[in-house]
């Protein structure tokens, strides 16, 4: 074997030290300066990441291929770095960083920081092995190894009921989960004869048709996606975890929930032929955005807006990956994720920026025709802005949704700029430009990287009733949002707030069903004296 047969292992012996360096931190960490040694294995892991995805696309450049060629090595089969476990790679490896350098002054002068630094680089250290994985069985035990540090990270107060109730009813969801994958893996494993996602996905694309056990194999699939990224009715964990450390939240939130959007993306050469799992997507994914969204609007403590803007922005990137666009799907994602670490490791100030806020109040005309105004010049606007870039988009199908479902998402800041006068409506006005030529410059920049995949027949067929179900479903909620904000007394307001204040009252169903099932242990919580160092419970950090 010569070094031009070597020289692709590189990159891929490199992202493997990634979570081995992570799993001997944790080993290893220093009990004197637990977050010293974190510190500087994060450093190292995300030095080790942008270094192994660059000389990947750098070999890619040169003509040395990782995939098309074989070397006859077992370690090199169940590795892989293409454009999603590059992507998700550099993301973890950040989040990394940022969340250890939170936690340790968050956290000083706690009891207990070896145990939460060493539970925080084993999650962190599974999620890396799950990303470049490239076999069935490593990403579904990394998964599994994952949520099982990610449970001890959220009982880190372990004297507080809710912490172990909310853990408990995640440790539930996250079992029912583990067997669908158990059975989609003995069914993959069946029809395929491998369980590596690349010969899967190959499997797929040559097959066109998928065989009924890999249809029910791609149901369960999603089936567990749906239960672990806190779909509705399966969300209540999400809102109730806050009784964790806020960065324990961040984590969550930014990274560990998203993995059920990469493996969706992974596998899209597999799921592209999958409509009847394609179609679960879309229907729960937007009703969990709908009702996620609506509710969201009811909130008052940030956190928990937050947790619910989780679950809808969930089941909107789930709903981009049951129509195929899975390009979208990876943007989404990796947006959502520094969003959405940013906006709980930075909750205190956000209280300050919506008291501010809250101070704008409409003048002539009224907040409600601005809304209504806007939003017919965004609508009569949107086909027209589609046309102007499509030249440079490939001419996409999904061009036009999505510039109009964009423009409805900018009309509420833009009726409160208005609100508030020239110079801030001309700021806003910036700012809508500005992310709406990022947003379809990374769409042109994803669709050009990611490999195009060809859809079954089936699923193509039925692509642009999917589409106007979608945008007809954003529409609607658009006017619901715009009449809540705009009469908050009015008739529809007092007939659907006490419903989404309870959220539709789905998560108190579901509590007790499971809770008489398998009931949770709270004797140690009860029995516990809270010691001198820990918060009382009526004022958790997160």
């Amino acid at each position: 074997m010569g070094a031009s047969d070597l020289l692709p292992l590189l990159p891929l012996v490199l992202a493997l030290l990634v979570p081995t360096t992570l799993f001997a931190g944790a080993l290893l960490l220093s009990r004197r300066s637990p977050f010293g040694t974190a510190s500087r294995v994060t450093l190292v892991t995300a030095a080790l990441s942008v270094l192994a995805v660059t000389l990947h696309a750098l070999f890619s450049l040169l003509g040395y291929g990782l995939r098309g060629q074989r070397v006859g090595s077992t370690f090199y089969d169940q590795i892989d770095l293409d454009l999603v476990s590059s992507a998700m790679l550099l993301l973890v490896s950040a989040l990394a960083i940022i969340v250890v350098r939170y936690s340790r002054t968050y956290l000083a002068g706690e009891s207990g920081l070896e145990r939460y630094v060493r539970s925080l680089l084993l999650t962190v250290a599974s999620v890396t092995l799950l990303v470049i994985s490239n076999h069935f069985a490593v990403l579904v035990a990394a998964w599994i190894t994952t949520e099982l540090f990610l449970h001890q990270l959220l009982t880190f107060y372990r004297t507080r009921r809710q912490a172990i109730i909310v853990a408990h009813k995640k440790f539930l969801l996250n079992r029912v989960a583990d067997m669908c994958f158990f059975a989609a893996l003995a069914l993959v494993s069946t029809e395929v004869g491998s369980l590596r996602i690349d010969e899967v996905n190959a499997f797929a694309q040559a097959r066109g048709a998928l065989s009924p056990p890999l249809h029910l194999a791609t149901v369960l699939l999603v089936f567990g996606v749906l239960l672990k990224t806190a779909q509705l009715p399966f969300h209540g964990w999400m809102l109730q975890v806050m009784e964790a450390p806020t960065p324990v939240s961040a984590l969550l939130h930014a990274g560990v929930v998203n993995i059920g959007g990469f493996v969706m993306i992974r596998l899209s050469p597999l799921m592209a032929h999958a409509a009847i799992a394609q179609g679960v997507l879309v229907g729960v994914g937007l009703f969990t955005a709908i009702i996620g969204s609506l509710v969201m609007t009811t909130r008052v403590t940030i956190k928990v807006a937050l947790a619910w803007s989780t679950i809808a922005q969930m089941g909107f990137m789930l709903v981009q990956c049951g129509l195929g666009v899975w390009h979208l799907a990876l943007l989404h994602l990796l947006a959502h994720s520094f969003y959405k670490a940013h906006a709980f490791l930075t909750s205190g100030s956000v209280v300050q920026t919506w008291r501010g806020a809250s101070l704008v109040r409409p003048s002539r005309p009224s907040l409600g025709f601005i809304a209504v105004g806007v939003a017919v010049l965004c609508i009569a606007a949107a086909p027209f802005y589609a046309a102007f870039t499509s030249s440079s988009l490939h001419a996409s199908p999904s061009l036009g949704p999505l510039a109009l479902v964009l423009l409805m998402s900018f009309v509420p800041m833009i009726s409160r700029a208005l609100a508030a006068g020239r110079r801030a409506f001309a700021l806003a006005a910036l700012f809508t430009a500005g992310a709406a030529a990022a947003y379809f410059a990374g769409h042109a920049v994803f669709d050009a990287l990611a490999p195009s995949i060809a859809p079954s027949i089936e699923a193509d067929a039925k692509s642009s009733l999917e589409w106007s179900l979608v945008v007809g479903a954003l529409v609607a909620l658009f006017i619901a949002q715009t009449v809540l904000q705009t009469s908050p007394s009015g008739r529809f307001a007092r007939f659907i707030q006490p419903h989404l204040l309870r959220g539709l009252y789905m998560d108190d169903w579901f509590t007790r069903v499971t809770f008489r099932v398998w009931p949770p242990r709270l004797e140690r919580a009860t029995a516990a004296t809270p010691s001198s160092r820990a918060r009382p419970s009526l004022y958790p950090r997160s």
